[in-house]
């Protein structure tokens, strides 16, 4: 165990965090989300200045909410992908200073492993165990049997479940991001939209959302040019019906074909409230537990990332100073850099 001030960047939030023996001391973070939400997602390169104008910032008022000084800390960990190239950029410097000045060790970490150990500050984990990942950029199921060890055994063929709900909420005039409209409005609402299930057959328990982006967008463009008025909250509901039921569907098949003890929830779309409430209902069918994250750390934060960076110092997973981001990184090869 160690005292570490760990940060995040790799997309819209500034966040910078520290820990000590395990126990979280702060939790800083600076969205963005007020000045990209007029663009209708995220401008990787406002994002990156952004970033640029905040780090220090934040940097500054977890170190104080931590009541600790540099000299007092083991390590510095950052994340260090995957995400967009020039926000994991700030913060990958950023981090690489601070080792450099206070001669302490860089610890690099995987973004999507911040987000399954974000579960740990609710309970200890139990293998083998599934993670459900589901976010923005990412949507993957990953078997672990032990700690650190990840296994990709499933993921999307082309967008990610969070990107899908994005550019259907454009679409319906919803503002960004669009996972809270769409579940909100899709309490409102009925499945009366017929939809595509994606990879309907297919044995696979890969997922695909491109299909039923489009399919979304051509059905609005198709009654629109006829004169016919979409009823929004119905369109969220149907939409949603299928999106996270493919999800719960091909969690189930792996819950099944692996045997895990645990399943949990990961990533910006686990807040959605119908997830939570399906998964929930069809663990607790098939008698296996399911941890689902507190909301304050569904969306990036750098606590999560301050959690793996306690094992990775543990383990000594030091990073020399010549070290570069990788946006495209995966969760499988995270000791690999």
């Amino acid at each position: 165990m160690a005292k570490i001030l760990a940060i995040e960047s790799s997309c819209d939030e500034t966040a910078a965090s520290v820990i000590d023996n395990g126990v979280l001391l702060s939790n800083i973070v600076s969205t963005q989300i007020d000045v990209h939400r007029k663009y209708g997602g995220v401008m990787p390169e406002i994002a990156s200045r952004l970033h640029a104008e905040n780090i220090s910032i934040v940097i500054k008022e977890a170190m104080e909410e931590a009541k600790t000084s540099f000299e007092e800390l083991d390590a510095i960990a950052v994340t260090r992908g995957p995400g967009l190239i020039g926000a994991l950029h700030v913060g990958l410097q950023a981090a690489k200073t601070i080792s450099m000045l206070y001669n302490i060790p860089l610890i690099p970490v995987h973004h999507l492993a911040g987000h399954i150990y974000a579960n740990e500050y609710v309970s200890e984990f139990k293998f083998p165990m599934l993670a459900v990942v589901v976010s923005g950029g990412n949507t993957e199921l990953v078997l672990m049997k032990d700690h650190m060890e990840f296994e990709i055994i499933a993921e999307t063929v082309d967008d990610a479940i969070g990107e899908c709900y994005d550019k259907v909420a454009r679409v319906l005039g919803l503002p960004y991001p669009g996972g809270i409209p769409i579940d909100k409005l899709a309490k409102e609402g009925k499945h009366t939209y017929d939809l595509p299930t994606p990879l309907k057959g297919v044995k696979t328990l890969n997922l695909s959302y491109s299909g039923l982006k489009t399919n979304v967008i051509n059905l609005v463009h198709n009654l629109e040019q006829k004169g016919e008025k979409v009823n929004v909250a119905d369109m969220c509901k149907s939409f949603q019906d299928v999106a996270v039921g493919l999800v719960i569907d091909r969690t189930i098949k792996a819950v099944k074909e692996y045997k895990v003890n645990q399943v949990i929830l990961a990533g910006g779309v686990s807040a959605n409230s119908y997830l939570r409430e399906e998964m929930t209902k069809e663990m607790n069918k098939l008698n296996v537990e399911i941890k689902i994250p507190p909301m304050w750390c569904c969306t990036d934060n750098a606590a999560m990332i301050a959690k793996v960076a306690t094992r990775l110092y543990d383990l000594k997973v030091f990073a020399p100073l010549d070290l570069g981001v990788d946006p495209n990184w995966k969760i499988d090869e995270w000791n690999k850099f």
